[in-house]
């Protein structure tokens, strides 16, 4: 499945998309930033309340498939513009962090 694909069967929105076809090899849920660097994998879609820039620098070191912003989190414009300018997928959904992952396991 790709990043395209995830927003259009789910209740997500993308806020950039640089890489719509990154195909999405499994998903991965966490709000801390060093246990997200190490234990989430190539490819995932990483699921996160969390909307500081370092989000985008974690999802391009692990190059991620993209990254989805659950629960309604505001996600700040600057960091909006350093995913599009990084070439990482920011998606977003007021849906909660295990309904995001629940609904992609569904479809993988």
């Amino acid at each position: 499945m790709t990043v395209k694909e995830l927003c259009e069967k789910m209740d997500v929105r993308a806020l950039a998309m640089p890489d719509p076809g990154k195909e999405i090899l499994g998903g991965y849920a966490g709000d801390l930033l060093s246990w997200v660097m190490g234990n989430a994998s190539h490819g995932v879609a990483w699921f996160t309340i969390m909307t500081n820039r370092n989000i985008v620098a974690v999802a391009g070191l692990l190059e991620m498939a993209c990254i989805v912003v659950t629960e309604g989190s505001d996600v700040p414009d600057e960091v909006i513009a350093l995913a599009e300018e990084q070439g990482i997928n920011l998606l977003a959904t007021t849906a909660p962090t295990y309904e995001g992952c629940a609904g992609l396991s569904k479809l993988l």
